[in-house]
This record gives C-alpha cells, structure tokens and sequence, in this order.
C-alpha cells in the first residue's frame, strides 16, 4: 500500500514496510560481521589431504587454526594433545603459535592403511577439537592445491605448480644440541629453491636455482609500487590469503616454551599474519627479503628457562615447505 503526500502524487511506504526493510538489513548485517578475538577462542586441529607416495605409502598432512590473534598455546603430548589409535605422539606440534599455520607436518602411513582413520584431538580454553584423517578420495591433493591452499605465487593456479620442486634444506652441525640458560647458540640453516619455482616478483635470481633455470627466470610482473596504497590497503579478492613467492627460511619453536626463546634477528613468520607490515609472507605488501649470500640464514637464540626445545627451521619458495629440526637441551 501506498499513500500520496502533497501534490506531486510521491509515493512513501507504510511505517510497517519500513519497519520489516530496516530488520532485514540489520539482519544482513549480522550475518556479515565477522570478529576478531585477541585471547580465549578454541584451537582447531586441520586435517589438509593426503598423498601416495612412490613406494605405495601415504603421507597424511595436518596443519592448524588458532582462532586467536594473540593467544599462543603449549599443550604436551597428552590428554590435550594426541592422536588415537595408537601412539599419542605422532611428531605434532606442542607449541601453537596464532591463526592459520598450514601444513605443518606429516604423517606416513602404510601402503595397508585402508580405511583406517587417525584423530588428532586438542584441547585449548577448555574446549576440545579434532580432525579426522582418513584416505577418502574428497581429502587426496597434489602440489597445485597445497599452492592453492596457502594462496602461494599470489593466488596463482598455475599448472607448472603441479611440478613445483620443494625447497632444498641443510642444517649444519648437529641435530641435538645442550646450552645453558642464557647462553648464545649459533643455527646455520642452507636453503635453495633448485627450479626457481615459483620465481620472485623482482626477477632476482635465487640460491640453489641451477643457471639455466634462473636465466629462464620470469621478468617482473607489472603493477602498482610495492609500498602502494593500492597494494598494501586493498580489500581481500578471495578467501585464501595470498602469499608472496620467493625463497625464505625461517626458525620457529614446534616443542617446547615460545616465549623463553629469542631468536636474533627477529623471524619472519611463518603463520598466515595478513595484516599489513607484519612480517609474514601473507602480509601486504607481501615482499619476500632477498635471501643472504649462498642461501645461507645465520641466526642467534637464546634461552631464558631450562627444559628440551625443538626448534623447526622451515623453507618455503612460497608455494611448498620443507622442514627439519634441531632439539636443544637448556641446562640451568
């Protein structure tokens, strides 16, 4: 219904109209809003995919969601932390750092697994998740999707990803190490991209990339400066985060008390921070620091409080990871 005002015959709505448009809208706008909570939300294990391996094995794949910006969680390998059936201790983390940390490690399993399903349950602010990791084929993936995944090459869905070669990474020295509480410990960690897969926005060759491939290098893709508006402040385009591609390597703590390590110089972070300056590789204006000379990352830690560390150097070209780790004993 309609009624006219003055006499220019201008239609306005009945106040019941108004009033079920303006509930509608606010209804909208509550489906919408998304929050963002600092501290007390749930940690969710994920289970990412799994795939065959040449010889007849499977490797499973877990990564996971901290719905925290901030809070960061040490659960030992227990009731709050552990697989079933079987051993609880499947080589998962005990350290959880914020947000979105895809993955993370592997499991192999026989050629036999069959229909078997691992769970892996976490329990965190006093509410308990779990992720269910079976061989259906919803869950097989390839190198292109874990790209896909992580938003690697920016998003790209390119085919050559389906080839993409992981990074290539060394630790020197031993892989136990024992320091005293305080006392300064030298890593050294050699990474390379050997395909220079995917390249560098800038062009600039990469270590371990074998001459003829990095004379193939792509040329630097046009676009707004790096430190633009445009680029560092746009809305998000997809619901993946985008990742910057490149080679980096970075220390992370996968068992043991995060904040009693110091790692100089600072790390760049290898969970999905995508606020802008953060120094993560999914942070605008997603620029990927040129590796040192030789591939090499010389870095410094120290530790505040005795107890067993195990530290996890991480490499990725921006696409696909590669891991290793080091386990440090802290002596008082």
């Amino acid at each position: 219904m309609s009624r006219k005002v003055g006499g220019m015959g201008r239609r306005v709505a009945q106040p019941s109209v108004v009033a079920a448009a303006l509930v509608l809208a606010v209804g909208l706008t509550s489906a919408q809003t998304r929050f963002s909570y600092s501290s007390g939300q749930s940690l969710e294990p994920a289970y990412e995919g799994w795939w065959k391996n040449e010889d007849g094995s499977y490797s499973l794949f877990f990564g996971y969601m901290n719905t925290n910006w901030l809070q960061e969680f040490d659960l030992p390998i227990g009731p709050d932390n552990q697989f079933s059936p079987g051993q609880p201790d499947r080589g998962q983390p005990t350290h959880f750092y914020p947000r979105r940390n895809p993955f993370l490690f592997t499991i192999q399993v026989t050629k036999d697994f069959g229909e078997t399903e691992l769970v892996w349950t976490l329990t965190a602010n006093g509410q308990t998740r779990k992720a269910y990791a079976s061989l259906k084929t919803d869950y097989e993936i390839d190198k292109q999707v874990i790209s896909t995944e992580i938003g690697g090459d920016n998003g790209s869905l390119a085919d050559a990803l389906r080839t993409n070669i992981p990074p290539d990474l060394a630790l020197e020295g031993a892989k136990t190490r024992t320091v005293r509480v305080g006392q300064v410990l030298e890593l050294a960690a050699i990474a390379g991209d050997p395909d220079n897969l995917p390249p560098r926005r800038d062009g600039k060759p990469q270590p371990g990339v074998e001459p003829t491939k990095a004379a193939a290098a792509v040329a630097p893709r046009p676009g707004p400066p790096a430190n633009s508006p445009a680029v560092v402040y746009r809305p998000p385009v997809a619901v993946v985060a985008s990742a910057g591609p490149g080679l980096a390597m970075s220390w992370i703590v996968y068992r043991g008390k995060a904040s009693a390590v110091t790692f100089a110089p600072d790390q760049m972070k290898t969970w999905m921070d995508t606020r802008a300056y953060a120094n993560s590789r999914w942070s605008p204006p997603y620029i990927i620091p040129e590796p040192p000379p030789g591939g090499r990352w010389a870095t410094m830690v120290r530790f505040s409080e005795p107890g067993t560390y195990v530290l996890r150097a991480v490499a990725s070209d921006g696409s696909l990871f590669t891991y290793d780790n080091l386990t440090v004993t802290v002596t008082p």
